[in-house]
């Protein structure tokens, strides 16, 4: 399974990074052209290559790591996802003052699904910092924890697949308005926390 990636930053390339260590295909895109992405694609090597925003939320599994003033650009005209599964990597941070987006009470993933429409979504891979994310997850004698959290238990159950498969120990955290709750940033009591799971 090939997964898309939409976005190139921090997070975005964290991924990509530890998806090519895993020889796991993936596309890589950002806001520009997949020319812009050739130097940091050959940086990570692996099965990742350069593709457009359309090409990645084609895959059956995407990763979606944005800024979130950017998330609209991002993601709106692409086709109906149709049941696929969209990782939410997003927190509602407008930078570089680190304020909170005003979601007039609502959880960040139930924003982010109205630009996701038919989409599996489960809540990922944001609570930790990039550079951390980017890192060999196989620390101190033991598997650095990833936090996730959804409401379809089949689409949970892959992205836990695929955090296994990254070398990451997955820690489901239930519902998206429950466990997502938890590593919603800021806020989220389980976010930052650099945990291992120990072997």
């Amino acid at each position: 399974m090939t997964i898309g990636i939409i976005g190139a930053g921090a997070i975005g390339a964290a991924f990509a990074r530890r998806a090519a260590k895993a020889n796991i295909p993936a596309i890589l895109s950002n806001s520009r052209e997949p020319g812009s992405l050739g130097g940091l694609v050959a940086e990570i090597g692996g099965a990742v290559r350069a593709g457009t925003r359309q090409e990645a939320a084609a895959q059956d599994l995407v990763l979606v790591a944005v800024n979130w003033p950017k998330l609209p650009a991002a993601l709106t005209g692409l086709p109906d996802f149709g049941g696929r599964i969209v990782i939410d990597a997003n927190n509602p941070i407008i930078g570089p003052d680190f304020q909170l987006a005003d979601l007039h009470g609502r959880l960040s993933s139930d924003a982010f699904a109205d630009y996701v429409p038919g989409a599996r979504v489960v809540k990922a891979f944001n609570h930790l910092p990039a550079k951390l994310l980017a890192e060999d997850p196989h620390a101190f004698g033991g598997r650095r924890v990833l936090f996730f959290a959804g409401s379809d238990a089949s689409a949970k159950a892959e992205v836990a697949a695929l955090i296994d498969k990254l070398g990451f120990f997955g820690v489901d955290l239930g519902q998206l308005n429950e466990g997502g709750r938890s590593i919603n940033v800021p806020g989220g009591g389980l976010t930052i926390q650099n945990l291992i799971r120990l072997d």
